[in-house]
């Protein structure tokens, strides 16, 4: 499964409307544990049936705060989230974003 990047709300929204779940990577292009976590994302995508997509928190702030606000999510970078019919189901971050927890996920 190919991973997309997003960058604005209305990208995001359109996303989340039309998909019944996907994981969103929100990654940062200056953290080490950042690129780890992107790296393990990345490996998933070649067994993942759920549409992935990925956020730069340096060129998406507006959007990282958005669905921080939304969603009662606490910020975090890197930080993955699913969202399944639309609501935020599950989140993980930094040190927890492996393959073993995506296995889990499907």
């Amino acid at each position: 499964m190919e991973i997309k990047d997003i960058q604005t709300i209305e990208e995001f929204q359109s996303v989340v409307t039309e998909n019944e779940q996907i994981l969103l990577l929100k990654h940062s292009l200056t953290c080490p544990i950042s690129g780890s976590a992107n790296q393990a994302f990345q490996q998933f995508r070649e067994d993942s049936e759920i549409p992935l997509y990925r956020l730069y928190v340096q060129n998406a702030r507006e959007l990282s705060t958005y669905i921080a606000n939304t969603y009662q999510i606490k910020h975090e970078s890197p930080q993955v989230i699913q969202f399944v019919d639309g609501d935020a189901i599950w989140d993980t971050s930094h040190f927890d974003i492996t393959a073993d927890n995506f296995k889990k996920i499907g």
